[in-house]
């Protein structure tokens, strides 16, 4: 059946869900559970029952509309919530694509032979306790402890922001309990990176996601006076972290093809102008699509860590924060969004994403796949971030005939 999205509604709604959260800076700040965040839910819930579907939240404040049907479900989504300073697309363009292609099921009366559901999954980005709260929710995939007693990367407990946003540590242990029985997943979403725009393509077609490991770490050394300790009896946490910083990234570009290492943020103690930094916090981020070269990368990386310590007579600090495997993607939803690429007449290639999404943890219940649309410039979760309406056109069209097949077969 030949259903095409009607693109200037899509745009609408993504202009007006990108006027929630708007900061000083003209990116969007919309963290989950923050008050731009329940102003976007608000509005999200309006927009699914205005389009006739039956809304729901489960316990981990995940959003569904659903439409009725028999056998498994079908699902389509991503989030809504937003990093700091972030974009008006990332995430945006999945959960809204998927509420557009309910909206032109509905109003063409399309049969179908499996219920689907829309979904926008809470704090994907990791703003409170670790990624994916919401899908690993969803999934029954969290640490208990962690929801019970862990702190957010804003420093208060994660059970008061539940509590003021009228969620519990139970809530949310129990989300999975409402879950539906899963037939597959299907996320649509900007690319994030350049490879689309450069090639020149409208549709990549998600064949792996990279997993990642991401750690807090420290260097502890010894303060001192920056004009009277002579530099060969420093024990300077900050040289450590600059030494190690250069190193493993030169390491894993040599050691570890397609591994990428990143060291997001960084801070010195006491942080004096004329101190010597004794303690030199920082994010450690590495990636693979490999799980060998991932463990390998690990490996390589904090031995190097912990050498670098005993050169420079500093103490090595690590703890995991959040893990995440690779995920090859589902041969038959990668082939039934390739046909229906085709059919559509929509060049494209497979690639692989090397940010995480939803649809990596929905995987571990069903059949997921994804669909990519050109970031123009690469850029992602800043406010420069941006798509080509061309572009998602026919990720919204792709998205929807690749709903359809899923959701009619037999």
């Amino acid at each position: 059946m030949s259903i095409r999205v009607n693109m200037p509604r899509l745009k609408h709604d993504l202009e007006e869900l990108g006027r929630i959260g708007r900061d000083e800076r003209g990116g969007i700040s919309r963290p989950s559970f923050s008050a731009a965040d329940l102003e976007a839910r608000a509005w999200l819930r309006k927009k699914i029952e205005e389009a006739g579907l039956g809304y729901r939240q489960d316990g981990a404040g995940n959003q569904f509309g659903r439409l009725e049907g028999p056998g498994r479900t079908v699902v389509a989504g991503s989030h809504i919530d937003t990093v700091i300073n972030g974009g008006m697309f990332d995430g945006a363009v999945g959960v809204l694509a998927a509420l557009e292609a309910a909206r032109r099921i509905i109003e063409e009366k399309a049969p179908l032979t499996r219920a689907f559901e829309v979904a926008s999954f809470t704090d994907e980005e990791g703003n409170l306790v670790g990624d994916f709260l919401g899908s690993r929710a969803y999934m029954g995939r969290l640490d208990e402890s962690e929801i019970r007693d862990g702190r957010t990367t804003f420093g208060r407990p994660l059970a008061e922001i539940l509590k003021r946003a009228g969620f519990t540590p139970d809530g949310v242990l129990g989300a999975h309990k409402d879950r539906p029985e899963l037939e597959a997943y299907v996320e649509l979403h900007i690319e994030q990176g350049p490879v689309l725009e450069d090639e020149g393509l409208p549709i990549g077609i998600v064949e792996r996601i990279a997993g990642k490991h991401d750690r807090q770490c420290a260097y502890v050394g010894e303060a001192g006076h920056a004009g009277t300790t002579p530099l060969e009896l420093r024990h300077d946490a900050f040289l450590g972290l600059a030494d190690f910083a250069l190193r493993a990234t030169r390491l894993v570009a040599a050691s570890h093809y397609g591994g990428v290492l990143t060291v997001g943020r960084a801070s010195l103690l006491p942080g004096q102008f004329s101190v010597i930094p004794g303690r030199a916090d920082f994010t450690l981020d590495f990636r693979s699509a490999s799980p060998e070269s991932l463990v390998a990368i690990e490996r390589d990386v904090l031995a190097l860590a912990e050498d670098i310590a005993a050169t420079r007579g500093l103490t090595f600090l690590s703890r995991i924060v959040d893990r995440t495997t690779p995920v090859a993607v589902a041969p038959r939803i990668t082939a039934a969004i390739e046909e229906e690429c085709r059919a559509l007449g929509y060049p494209s290639m497979r690639l692989t994403s090397g940010a995480g999404h939803d649809a990596q943890i929905v995987a571990g219940g069903c059949d997921a796949g994804m669909i990519f649309i050109p970031s123009p410039d690469g850029a992602s979760h800043v406010p420069a971030e941006s798509v080509d309406w061309g572009d998602l056109e026919k990720g919204a069209n792709l998205l929807l005939a690749t709903i359809l097949r899923l959701s009619s077969e037999k």
